[in-house]
């Protein structure tokens, strides 16, 4: 008998046209073992939740490299309660000062990432985050 994937949908909020990292990361995911659903550039809050939903996954990596973290993740971690899907975790990874991370973790978000951030710790993380 083989253990359930996790399955990770991966998004990019906003109006930010650079996926590279996203690329990186969903690639680094599906290698290890994960199931990943990727969302393309400029999805609105509501574009992610429906499908968080309906792909019914277990975490939600956003990739936001615009600024606009701080408006666009609350609306998201709000429609993901409404669809009663507070199982789903939400790491974000970007351009995300340390001001704000503080208030990213208060409304939920389990883990942030800026540049560089191995892709190794993002894996383990999300491992042991689903697990436990």
């Amino acid at each position: 008998m083989t253990d359930k994937k996790i399955r990770v949908l991966v998004a990019k909020p906003g109006l930010d046209g650079h996926d590279r990292g996203a690329k990186v990361v969903a690639r680094a995911l599906r290698d290890a073992g994960m199931e990943v659903i990727y969302t393309g550039l400029r999805q609105t809050p509501e574009m992610i939740a429906e499908a968080a939903l309906q792909e019914d996954v277990d975490v939600v990596g956003l990739s936001v490299l615009s600024g606009a973290h701080m408006a666009l993740t609350p609306r998201i971690m709000e429609l993901l309660r409404a669809n009663g899907q507070t199982h789903v975790k939400v790491f974000i990874g970007g351009i995300i000062p340390d001001e704000d991370l503080v208030r990213l973790k208060e409304m939920g978000v389990t883990g942030v990432y800026g540049p560089g951030a191995s892709t190794d710790d993002i894996i383990r993380d999300i491992k042991e985050t689903v697990a436990g």
